[in-house]
């Protein structure tokens, strides 16, 4: 954010969304008000447990980025970063995550329109993460029908979409508790990815979705708790269905990083409508709590009943 901050991103004013939205958003047509939506990921310690799952779930992350503006993504592009080519881990780290963005690309539909290769990255003899970033851009064909990262009013439904399960390894949460890496990352599902994206899209279009959020590193408590400050909306929020649901416990609801999941905010007037979308398209779908204003003169929070509840001041 220091260097960001220093950039006028606002130039013309077609920027459309920006930081901290999940993908940045420009218009490019004044009169039709077509633009494009862009988002660059990766997660150095996925690609560190496996190159090529790692290189797949940075793909699947930044088509989710892109997909929850509302923009239908089109197009990939990459930027490679590895230690010492002459080093052959390195070296099949490398061309381990080749192989899984080639076939995660091939999967999804999508092209690679170019990229670029770092190699040499490392201090002395150690290498730092293979660091696959993944950029994927997205075509919509009215700015006006984007979808920010965080609701803005208080009394809509909040929908988990996706399922969770228990997978913490390589997560924030086992870096942040335990200073821990090791296990298998999350698996990837790419076809889940690309169903998940024509819903967000569908769901724009119709005009059914205030907020759409991915769930990534931190997974769904990271993700509501940027929610909540996004606009200073706070939010009231259940785990049981999940729990019940998924089988999975308190700690993997919400710091799973399981991949396809994204957190939206429907109005509680298209609620029959978003369910019938998501159920039509047969995507899981579970209501897990409400939007909610806080009271004069107080902080917005973040309520999960029965656990904990936080100010975001």
């Amino acid at each position: 954010s220091w260097i960001t901050n220093q950039y006028d991103y606002y130039v013309l004013g077609n920027t459309a969304l920006s930081f901290p939205d999940d993908a940045g958003m420009v218009r490019v047509d004044e009169e039709s008000g077509l633009g494009f939506s862009i988002a660059t990921d990766c997660n150095g310690r996925y690609c560190q447990l496996d190159p090529y799952q790692g290189a797949q779930l940075a793909l699947a992350e930044a088509y989710r980025n892109v997909a929850v503006t509302g923009a239908k993504p089109v197009a990939v592009t990459d930027c490679l970063n590895f230690g010492s080519p002459e080093n052959p881990e390195v070296m099949w780290q490398f061309g381990q995550a080749v192989d899984g963005l080639a076939d995660g690309c091939l999967e999804l539909g999508i092209p690679v329109t170019g990229g670029n290769v770092s190699f040499y990255n490392q201090t002395g003899d150690q290498p730092i993460f293979p660091t696959p970033v993944v950029g994927v851009l997205g075509i919509i064909d009215d700015v006006a029908r984007r979808i920010p990262s965080g609701w803005q009013d208080a009394g809509e439904n909040i929908y988990l979409l996706g399922v969770t399960a228990n997978e913490l390894s390589g997560s924030a949460w086992a870096q942040t508790v335990h200073n821990h890496l090791g296990g298998r990352p999350p698996a990837v599902d790419l076809a889940a990815e690309r169903r998940l994206a024509d819903l967000l899209h569908a769901g724009a279009l119709q005009g059914l979705i205030s907020s759409a959020h991915d769930l990534s590193s931190g997974g769904l408590a990271q993700a509501l708790a940027e929610g909540v400050m996004r606009f200073g909306v706070g939010a009231r929020v259940w785990l049981n269905e999940i729990i019940e649901r998924d089988g999975v416990d308190a700690a993997s609801a919400l710091f799973s990083e399981s991949t396809g999941r994204v957190l939206v905010s429907v109005p509680r007037e298209d609620d029959v409508k978003f369910r019938g979308l998501c159920e039509g398209r047969g995507y899981p779908v579970l209501r897990i709590g409400v939007t909610d204003a806080p009271g004069d003169g107080a902080d917005p929070s973040l309520e999960v009943q029965g656990l904990f509840t936080v100010s975001a001041s």
